[in-house]
């Protein structure tokens, strides 16, 4: 039987008691090392409730500083924390929490060169991203190194939980093979989400996760659960193994890390119809004899925290609407940007499907431009 100390027998309690845990569960979880990939809204909820549950080994991957905006979900952090690293702020909390926890920081940008290596050292991993390329990293690595991945995400009002094993089960690439065009897939930024969304769907993913480590219940490999915080409904969905699948198929095409960033970006582009401009380059233009119409298709909330001078603001829902206006600037070249720009690639396909020629979006939108430009407009 796995002795504790007596901080410990007090501290874990509940779980010493519960049948299914019990001492030597609790020794299972001590001994256990998972990866959090991401901390933020899905991350951490359920780095804190896997410090709190006294799982051995946390690392926590994250290169972003804490946001003002982050602030509405993201419980880990407070507003003493923003312009902080996250991942530092994050270890300093779950140490707090819990000084049984040997909390790992990998403050950096997970790609094809690091990914392996810092999985490599976890027993299973927790996806807290938003990013495809990040989305396909993760679980390709997961396929490759043999061990489980407990995904999420969270749109609007929506958010989605499954466990994907490819020792037994799918992988993500079985569910969605490649990533869809960006007018399909808007992220937070974009799209917004209930604050308290991502709690719900990190602690779902933290009990997938403790059940994995414990090998107790019935995880999701195989099922996609569906949560609808606006109906407070959950479905569950079947999902096979892909037998054709790039990555855990039988006769698999992708073998090693590729450029993900690269990947994703030449399927959101495959079409070829909308042209991009560098922020950079923007800035030439504007500065030339004739400049571009600089369309704005945000919200007017988001015009009055940060803006591009001498943008014309006319928000993407009413866009179509107010075609009119941009009559004049029919065979003119238009510049088309948003916060980072998903909506303003929508706005250019409208555009164009509206026979508007010169349009191109303005490459990573507001977001570039205050990093790329000019460092007074606030980022947000």
């Amino acid at each position: 039987m796995a002795r504790f100390g007596s901080e410990q027998l007090e501290r874990y309690k509940r779980h010493l008691l519960l049948e299914g845990v019990g001492p030597d569960g609790q020794a299972k979880l001590l001994a256990s090392r998972a990866l959090v990939v991401g901390a933020g809204g899905l991350g951490s909820p359920a780095a804190l409730y896997l410090a709190a549950a006294g799982v051995g080994r946390i690392g926590i991957v994250d290169f972003d500083r804490v946001d003002a905006s982050n602030l509405q979900r993201q419980v880990l952090y407070s507003t003493a924390d923003v312009g902080a690293p996250k991942a530092i702020v994050a270890a300093r909390k779950l140490r707090a929490l819990n000084p049984d926890v040997d909390v790992r920081v990998h403050e950096a940008k997970l790609s094809a060169q690091n990914a392996a290596e810092i999985l490599g050292d976890y027993d299973v991993v927790l996806d807290g991203t938003d990013t495809f390329p990040s989305r396909y990293l993760t679980s390709d690595l997961c396929v490759w190194q043999k061990k489980p991945l407990v995904y999420g995400s969270v749109m609007r009002f929506e958010g989605q939980v499954s466990v994907f094993d490819a020792r037994r089960g799918p992988c993500y690439r079985c569910l969605f093979p490649e990533p869809p065009p960006p007018e399909l897939a808007p992220n937070c930024d974009e799209a917004g989400v209930l604050g308290v969304l991502p709690g719900v769907i990190g602690m779902l993913q933290a009990t997938e996760l403790l059940k994995l480590l414990l090998g107790i219940g019935e995880p999701l490999v195989g099922r996609l659960l569906v949560y609808d915080a606006l109906a407070l409904e959950f479905r569950t969905f079947r999902v096979a193994k892909d037998p054709a699948c790039a990555v855990c198929g039988e006769q698999p095409t992708v073998t090693q890390p590729i450029d993900y960033a690269a990947f994703c970006a030449a399927r959101a582009g495959a079409d070829g119809a909308v042209a991009e401009l560098a922020p950079k380059a923007l800035r030439a233009k504007l500065a030339a004899g004739e400049p571009p119409l600089l369309l704005d298709v945000r919200e007017p909330f988001e015009a009055e925290l940060a803006s591009i001078p001498g943008a014309l603001l006319v928000p993407l829902g009413q866009l179509e609407a107010r075609l009119a206006e941009l009559e004049p600037w029919r065979a003119r070249e238009i510049v088309v940007h948003c916060h980072k720009g998903g909506r303003s690639r929508r706005a250019c396909e409208l555009l164009r499907a509206k026979g508007f020629e010169r349009v191109s979006n303005l490459r990573g939108g507001i977001e570039a431009w205050a990093l790329e430009v000019d460092a007074e407009v606030k980022r947000y």
